[in-house]
């Protein structure tokens, strides 16, 4: 059986914003992306565009852009290797205003000395925002990357209230 992803496009301060979801949860949460990005992410799955049967999830992550404790509870639909799940579920745990490091996320899964792989699998989060991945930090405080441009990041930090060291 094909799976079936609903997908829209909504505006936000930070331009639009492509949400998608399975029967099971949200499985993609980007910026900037439209319709392609759906297709290439999910190939084999039968796309509705369902804009209306999203809105709570909408308003879920729309609300997550400015109060960091929204969206804590919405149900993931995530596809990814056992590293990468456990990549995002520790930064899942780093709560609203705090910051961690790559080093300190790969200590924490058990890999220390996998810290640039911490990197690539932050990199992939494919629901941003809700998996906070803005909240990971080079080890000297910098901000290191983030997909959707430092700009983002560094808004997003600050209405977290969290000092920024470098940059």
């Amino acid at each position: 059986m094909t799976a079936v992803v609903r997908w829209a496009i909504a505006p936000t301060e930070f331009g639009p914003m492509l949400i998608a979801a399975t029967d099971k949860g949200l499985c993609r949460l980007s910026f900037g992306e439209g319709e392609a990005a759906v297709r290439r992410h999910f190939p084999k799955a039968r796309l509705a565009d369902d804009i209306v049967g999203l809105a709570d999830w909408i308003a879920e992550a729309t609300a997550a852009l400015s109060d960091p404790w929204a969206g804590r509870d919405v149900p993931l639909d995530l596809h990814g290797t056992p590293f990468q799940q456990s990549v995002w579920e520790a930064v899942r745990q780093v709560p609203p205003g705090e910051t961690r490091s790559y080093a300190q996320i790969a200590a924490q899964i058990g890999r220390p000395s996998a810290i640039r792989a911490v990197g690539t699998a932050n990199g992939a989060n494919p629901v941003s925002i809700l998996i906070p991945c803005h909240r990971l930090v080079r080890s000297n405080g910098g901000l290191g990357g983030y997909a959707w441009g430092l700009e983002m990041k560094r808004e997003l930090l600050r209405r977290e209230r969290v000092a920024i060291a470098h940059g």
